[in-house]
């Protein structure tokens, strides 16, 4: 592997950043040398205390046009992705861009056209690919242990009252909550169980009634090979943060939490019959591993090797997000229309 050390600039200063803050400085070919962000509160000096880059900026341009600048790591709210990523990639600096990868199927196909135009390396950062409690499951389903997927179910549900974002980024017509955070439970399906082709959602407004979305959804799936899928996002349920994904095979059942400590695994025995103690299976509750991440798109760069995650995944999330969102608003199931490879 090369000692090449790249310049990291990190966009963004939210709180999702620190993830990527200590991703970068734990990573030996990386070095933290910018953070940016525009808000006028102390986040860029606390951040700056903390983490020690050696330079900050408030607009994230210094950066685009910086030669020092080798990698840029985008954590800004979501409706100023397509701009800054576009930006970046135009300059010849590989950019990991936070999920969803934009808000509109339209600012996906343009950051894919830059992406292509340029051959600037680009990763959307769906994380739940990293978090090794998915990846554990992903592992059995792939090695056949459940048998054939029947049925799928995930949830990304927790309130965001009082989580309304820096300038109130979260709380606008165009973020819709099923875009905004339940991609990561479609994304997760969608790597476990393929492109779903049809949805059907239904959604109420009944948490965060100051806020001009809806703020909790179901929506079920078709799901290539007969299998059904199920995701419910709510963004002003009364819990805890919650991803419980239960994946149902024609041998056995898998239920966990992504930030839980153990999988129960059921499975029938060696006579094709059930048992009702499961297999209780450890698990890793790291939650946001942006470490892994920065890693994998580190060393990709490094080896020449594809993309971690190409930027065709992340269009497809937002494409069925977007379906689902659409099949809500017309009260009928909707087909799913994937971008072009």
């Amino acid at each position: 592997m090369s000692e090449k050390i790249f310049k990291v600039a990190v966009i963004g200063c939210g709180e999702i950043a620190d993830f990527h803050l200590k991703g970068v400085l734990a990573n030996p070919n990386c070095e933290l040398y910018a953070i940016c962000d525009s808000a006028t509160d102390n986040r860029l000096e606390r951040r700056r205390k903390e983490y020690k880059p050696q330079i900050t900026v408030t607009d994230y341009r210094e950066l685009v046009n910086d030669p020092k600048v080798d990698l840029a790591i985008i954590t800004t709210p979501d409706n100023t992705h397509c701009e800054m990523a576009c930006a970046f990639m135009r300059a010849g600096k590989p950019v990991l861009l936070e999920k969803p990868m934009a808000l509109t199927n339209e600012e996906c196909a343009e950051i894919r056209r830059v992406e292509k135009e340029t051959g600037t390396r680009l990763m959307v950062g769906q994380v739940v690919r990293y978090n090794p409690n998915f990846t554990k499951a992903k592992q059995l389903v792939d090695a056949g242990t459940i048998g054939d997927l029947v049925f799928v179910e995930s949830e990304y549900a927790h309130s965001y009252r009082g989580a309304r974002g820096y300038n109130d980024w979260r709380v606008t017509p165009e973020r819709e909550g099923m875009i905004g955070g339940g991609c990561h439970a479609v994304d997760f399906l969608r790597w476990v169980a393929g492109n779903p082709t049809e949805v059907m959602a239904y959604s109420n407004h009944k948490y965060l009634l100051d806020w001009p979305v809806n703020d909790s959804t179901i929506a079920i799936y078709k799901f290539p090979n007969d299998v059904i899928g199920k995701v419910f996002c709510s963004i002003g349920v009364k819990r805890d943060y919650t991803m419980r994904t239960c994946l149902y095979g024609t041998e056995g059942t898998i239920i966990f939490e992504s930030r839980g400590k153990e999988m129960k695994l059921y499975q029938v025995d060696k006579n094709g019959n059930n048992f009702t103690a499961p297999k209780i299976l450890p698990c890793d509750p790291v939650g946001h591993n942006m470490k892994a991440e920065i890693t994998d798109f580190v060393n990709a760069i490094l080896e020449d090797a594809p993309n971690p995650i190409a930027s065709i995944e992340g269009a497809s999330t937002v494409a069925v997000c977007r379906a689902t969102v659409e099949s809500a608003a017309l009260g009928k199931p909707v087909q799913i229309v994937y971008p072009e490879a």
